[in-house]
């Protein structure tokens, strides 16, 4: 049965679950462990049908203020293959300007890994805004983030969805031809920040082996590209002490699984 516990927020006791012992406690995990197992394969599976929408070619052509100067489209992937960006409100008449960005588009800034790793997939991540670059600068100081960001100069907030609410869109490179092969917004945007969520909403993916991809689609053994984010070096091979350790973990897990 379930017991009442110190009063809430909202001023009246919390129903919360029974107690229970270790074993019924494992067994319960256990059971809910089917669901979630079945909720991975179900989000993997949705990855994989990402990989497969059209694109949509982008003839535009749309200018944006850097730390720099003016760059185009073409320049956010920064010689990459794929490119997330990511529309944060700060701008005049957004809450909190010119002290801080929207709140919810802070808490996503707040969230997002290190870049590095996406770099090391030939992805680059980017925020883009309406305020001024020296504007930018201040915050991203004032908040610690490292997050390139650029300034929005044109239709583009407006032609891609994101010029009244936040959005994700994403675009791949082919030479110098650009197309946009994903976009999510609202509440899908909640998951974003981790590398993984980041990588899974692109056409190529987290190019690992065991993903569901497209023939010809550039996929590496599982794990052995990952690294420290201060230690990616340009075509390097996976250390070899890692690539062990990782295949020990690997067998490890597939053992355990074997037994449940």
């Amino acid at each position: 049965m379930t017991r009442s516990t110190e009063t809430g927020r909202t001023g009246s006791a919390m129903q919360t679950p029974p107690v229970v012992s270790p074993e019924a406690w494992e067994a319960a995990h256990q059971q809910l462990l089917v669901k979630e197992k079945a909720h991975t394969r179900a989000r993997d599976a949705l990855a994989a049908e990402r990989r497969r929408m059209p694109w949509m070619a982008v003839d535009a052509t749309y200018a944006f203020e850097g730390p720099a100067g003016k760059v185009s489209l073409l320049d956010l992937f920064d010689g990459r293959r794929q490119l997330i960006v990511y529309r944060a409100f700060f701008e005049p008449g957004v809450f909190g300007w010119p002290d801080h960005a929207c709140r919810g588009c802070s808490m996503v800034a707040d969230q997002v890994a290190h870049v590095a790793h996406l770099n090391a997939r030939d992805t680059t991540l980017v925020f883009v805004s309406r305020a001024p670059q020296a504007d930018i600068a201040r915050l991203k100081a004032r908040m610690g983030w490292e997050i390139p960001w650029f300034t929005v100069t044109d239709s583009f907030d407006a032609d891609f969805g994101v010029d009244e609410w936040h959005g994700t869109n994403v675009f791949f490179r082919d030479g110098d031809r650009v197309f946009r092969t994903y976009f999510v917004n609202n509440r899908g945007d909640e998951q974003m920040g981790s590398t993984w969520n980041y990588l899974d909403i692109t056409p190529l993916g987290r190019q690992e082996v065991w993903e569901d991809s497209p023939a010809g689609y550039p996929q590496t053994p599982t794990y052995k590209w990952w690294n420290w984010h201060d230690n990616y070096d340009d075509g390097a091979a996976p250390d070899k002490k890692w690539v062990e350790v990782s295949d020990a973990g690997e067998a490890a897990m597939r053992d355990k699984d074997a037994k449940a």
